[in-house]
């Protein structure tokens, strides 16, 4: 352990450091065999079945586009068939049984351009209606058992599909082998009906039309036409079966009857395996070859820019934590994140040592405010009976005789008075003479023992109330919420008169760290001044334009503001007076001059200056306020767009 209870033992840590060193290259080691050895795994267990993976699924790949070809024939078949069904001379025909139009359309130059082996209009009933003309060639119509018997059979499942007028696709299993049929209804040439029959195209499928449809889909192609029961079992599933030198699939195409009519083969060579052994034997002689050096260069670097230099930071921290001594600085010249963490402890430190600074100074604060709130506590009991002695007294002055005495000399003043009764007034004069005396006295004495009092309460309470002054609270916050805030406080009265507009200029400043509660009743003066100034000037257009900016350097900001509005203005004998307490040029209850003389102390004890600007009488008046943000706001204030 290098502390204990926060006592650290410097020679201790080297040690450390050097456990650290030894571990992270026995663990880097370590792991390096772990990986070759894991290596040999992966390309066992892993990535060489991966590539023979990725052949079965190319060789997969290979036969759906064998599928999608068939289904891509089916479909131009199915376009064809459409365009003879949904016209309206064969829509016609099918109702009128027109010779020409098989004379005119059904020639051996139209089937050929079809390229179909087979050719028929069946009517709702299933009868063949017509058909290609019968010839001697082995590919007529008449050669393939689905026409023999002129109609449909009743048993074939698309009796149903000619009945309702519904296109139909599949494989047919004939005397002639597979062959790809379509069928379409027959309509008016608007794709409406009702339908009168369909149109049956048929293709059959030769080794010439499979080998057509192979070269489509890039592949070597097979195709059995009696499937095996182990095959019809695969159904539409791909089968695949790997040999040494290639990897066959198949897959069996069902007819129409879901009967298996067709097994299809490929055969794709293994070049991807074979590729793929060649490149992990080479990956394995390389890795081999390489990571003696690779380990050796990383241990070398892990050295040079992490255990080194964590050694230093480890020794700087064990230094500050025995000496107790907050100024040391590590000063590593880093770019990356050790630096980053060593300029952050730097500043952590500094910050620690003027956070342990205030809070010597916080805390002496914390005693005195506490003092002179008990302080407080007290004064205000002992004014209570001191407000009784001078109740007390003032009863006193009230009962002497005052109002007698000013009556009998007034009496003895007309000059009217006979002897005797003069000198029962004189008598009188020097009774109530001697009890006001004593009076006067008592209350002279009573009048200097409450002066003393007071004025030894006021000495108390303003010491007490210097020393329980508490520093103004910073927080960051935007200054267009003080503003919205400010404006909010202001009466609806005034606000009538005013139109608060915001620069541009104070937009673009973001967050600060200010007093903001300050800032917000200095706003709220200035907003309320500038109302009553709109007001006496009787304009309808009053607007209280705020802007602001920032001065940067780099080792102060100042925030600077100004209130400019278009109301009475100031005349330049009451300019340099604005701001004295109890100075006001407006007239009417509220108006003390208090609110503009209290708004630059305010200013002044943030550190900041409020200055008044106006071209006189009727040319409004601009208020500007300098504020200095302190130095950690610097990097935290930022330009928004």
């Amino acid at each position: 352990m290098c502390a204990a209870a926060f006592v650290w033992d410097v020679n201790a840590c080297p040690a450390i450091i050097m456990n650290v060193k030894t571990k992270v290259t026995a663990q880097i080691v370590g792991l390096f065999v772990i990986l070759v050895a894991g290596q040999f795994a992966l390309q066992r267990r892993i990535l060489l079945p991966s590539f023979a993976e990725l052949e079965r699924q190319a060789a997969a790949t290979d036969m759906d586009r064998v599928i999608h070809a068939f289904d891509r024939e089916s479909d131009l078949l199915s376009v064809s068939a459409h365009d003879w069904g949904n016209w309206a001379d064969t829509y016609a025909f099918m109702q009128n049984h027109n010779a020409q139009y098989i004379t005119a359309n059904l020639t051996r130059t139209a089937i050929a351009a079809l390229k179909i082996d087979a050719l028929a209009f069946v009517a709702t009933d299933g009868h063949y209606v017509v058909s290609i003309e019968p010839d001697s060639d082995p590919g007529s119509i008449q050669n393939i058992d689905l026409f023999a018997e002129g109609r449909l059979p009743d048993n074939h499942p698309w009796r149903t599909a000619v009945r309702n007028g519904r296109p139909m696709s599949g494989l047919l299993m004939t005397n002639r082998g597979p062959m790809l049929a379509v069928m379409q209804p027959i309509l008016n040439g608007f794709d409406q009906g009702p339908h009168h029959g369909m149109v049956l195209f048929g293709r059959l499928m030769t080794d010439a039309e499979l080998a057509r449809i192979a070269t489509q889909a890039q592949v070597r192609l097979t195709a059995n036409l009696m499937p095996t029961a182990r095959d019809a079992a695969d159904g539409a599933a791909n089968r695949v079966v790997e040999e040494q030198a290639v990897t066959e699939v198949f897959h069996v195409m069902n007819d129409i009857e879901g009967r298996p009519a067709l097994r299809l083969r490929i055969d794709v060579p293994r070049a991807i395996t074979a590729r793929g052994y060649k490149a992990v034997a080479f990956a394995s002689v390389f890795v081999a070859g390489s990571g003696a050096i690779v380990l050796l260069v990383m241990l070398f670097l892990l050295n040079r820019s992490v255990l080194a230099p964590l050694a230093r930071m480890t020794r700087h921290v064990v230094a500050i934590g025995a000496h107790n001594d907050l100024t040391r600085q590590l000063d590593l010249s880093r770019s990356d994140e050790l630096g980053v963490l060593a300029r952050a402890f730097d500043r952590t430190v500094g910050h620690l040592a003027d956070a342990r600074h205030q809070l010597v100074q916080q805390s002496f604060l914390a005693g005195i405010a506490d003092h002179a709130s008990g302080v407080l506590h007290n004064l205000r009991n002992a004014m209570t009976p001191l407000t009784v002695h001078i109740g007390a007294l003032q009863s006193t002055l009230r009962a002497a005789p005052v109002a007698d005495v000013d009556r009998v000399l007034a009496e003895l003043d007309t000059g009217a008075v006979v002897a005797t009764r003069k000198a029962d007034l004189e008598a009188f004069l020097r009774l109530t003479s001697r009890e006001i005396v004593r009076a006067v006295i008592a209350g002279c004495h009573d009048a200097d023992i409450v002066e003393r009092s007071a004025a030894s309460i006021e000495a108390v309470l303003s010491q007490s109330a210097r020393g329980a002054r508490a520093a103004n609270v910073l927080e960051f916050t935007r200054l267009s919420r003080i503003i919205e805030q400010s404006s909010a406080l202001v009466p609806l009265d005034l606000m009538k008169y005013l139109t608060v507009e915001i620069d541009a200029s104070l937009r673009s400043i973001d967050t600060v760290r200010v007093a903001s509660t300050i800032l917000q009743q200095v706003f709220q003066n200035l907003m309320v001044n500038a109302a009553e100034s709109l007001r006496e000037a009787g304009r309808a257009d009053g607007s209280l334009k705020i802007a602001g900016h920032l001065t940067t350097t780099p080792t102060s900001q100042t925030l600077h503001l100004r209130f400019a509005d278009n109301g009475i203005g100031i005349s330049a004998e009451n300019l340099p007076h604005i701001f004295d307490r109890g100075f006001s040029t407006k007239l009417g209850a509220g108006n003390s001059g208090i609110g503009l003389h209290w708004c630059a102390n305010a200013i002044n004890e943030l550190g900041g200056t409020l200055q008044a600007e106006s071209a006189g009488c009727q040319s409004g008046a601009t208020f500007i306020i300098n504020l200095p943000l302190e130095v950690a706001a610097v990097a935290l204030t930022t330009k928004v767009a």
